[in-house]
């Protein structure tokens, strides 16, 4: 077993600066890093504590309307916030349904943002090809069981998916991530905050070392009576999205003003379908009209040999989602 050593954090700079250490992470609520842990994926030489930073920990809204939650609240507090869950129904409907409710009462927002793929091949240290877990060894994915992979903005080193509810819901919402690091403060637009892998699949955000999140902010509500967050998996309890579709509405009576769309289970991030959101736009939620634009998300699809069901399972969730989402009051 691996020597860590441990450090509880009193504040912000504290926490930073006892980064700066080479091998250390941050610890949250660690439903995540701690199977990293246990699996053999992560081996941190030093795990810093932040579970007690205040400062983290609220949800309060912001001047221009929108609402800030702290990286350390609980995924179950902010599902059942009451401002979360009138201003913004579309992040609760995602929280809630994520995870079990134990896990949910123990995962962070802030945790929530940086799950690691759930691949099979980059949580079994058996094999030895991930370059995800080992840069430059390849990737056992490409050769093996790809039902829940990629078919969106993969590539030759990696065609895994991410895994988080939240982040589909965020996405939709044009959230910002807001980090404090040895360089100071930054807000990272939420399309910007996530990676696609290219040729660096291990590194699945754009932090930078040493940064820690502090909070997510979200915009002026919008679409509050219009939007609806899909979630197809196989079990309808504690299972990964195969597919899961965050679809935001604003209306004039029955004509689309503005649409976001976002999907989750069919890339490594959060994926915006921003040419189904211009089809969208003037248009009535006729059957024939939601297809044609669900089709312009799945352009490009490259699906594997086991995952090729996505491609029309996306389309289809996409036009349901639209469908309550317009049809909600």
């Amino acid at each position: 077993m691996d020597a860590i050593s441990y450090q509880r954090a009193g504040d912000i700079h504290s926490a930073i600066e006892a980064a700066s250490q080479p091998g250390t992470v941050f610890i949250g609520g660690g439903t995540n890093l701690l199977d990293l842990m246990k699996q053999g994926v992560t081996r941190p030489a030093r795990l810093v504590d932040i579970t007690h930073l205040q400062d983290l920990s609220g949800i309060a809204p912001l001047p221009d309307g929108g609402l800030r939650i702290g990286a350390l609240v609980r995924n179950s507090d902010a599902a059942n916030h009451t401002w979360v869950r009138e201003r913004y129904p579309l992040l609760s409907q995602a929280f809630l349904s994520g995870a079990s409710a134990q896990l949910r009462n123990m995962a962070t927002v802030g945790g929530n943002l940086l799950q690691r793929t759930r691949c099979y091949y980059f949580y079994d240290t058996a094999f030895a090809q991930c370059n995800k877990r080992a840069p430059g060894s390849g990737c056992a994915a490409l050769d093996g069981n790809t039902r829940i992979h990629a078919i969106l903005g993969a590539s030759d080193q990696c065609i895994a998916t991410n895994p988080s509810d939240m982040n589909v819901a965020l996405a939709a919402l044009d959230a910002v991530v807001r980090v404090t690091g040895p360089q100071g403060e930054r807000a990272i637009p939420f399309a910007q905050f996530h990676r696609l892998p290219g040729d660096r699949p291990d590194l699945d955000t754009t932090l930078a070392p040493g940064e820690l999140i502090t909070a997510v902010d979200l915009p002026p509500p919008l679409f509050a009576a219009h939007s609806k967050y899909l979630k197809v998996r196989d079990r309808a309890s504690y299972a990964f999205a195969l597919v899961s579709v965050a679809a935001a509405l604003q209306m004039d009576g029955g004509t689309v003003r503005t649409a976001r769309i976002a999907l989750g289970g069919v890339a490594h991030k959060p994926w915006r379908a921003s040419a189904t959101e211009s089809a969208l736009v003037g248009k009535t939620l006729d059957r024939g009209t939601l297809r044609d634009a669900a089709a312009l998300a799945v352009q490009g699809a490259k699906p594997q040999r086991d995952n090729a069901f996505k491609v029309t399972l996306a389309q289809r969730a996409i036009v349901r989602a639209i469908e309550q989402a317009g049809g909600a009051a």
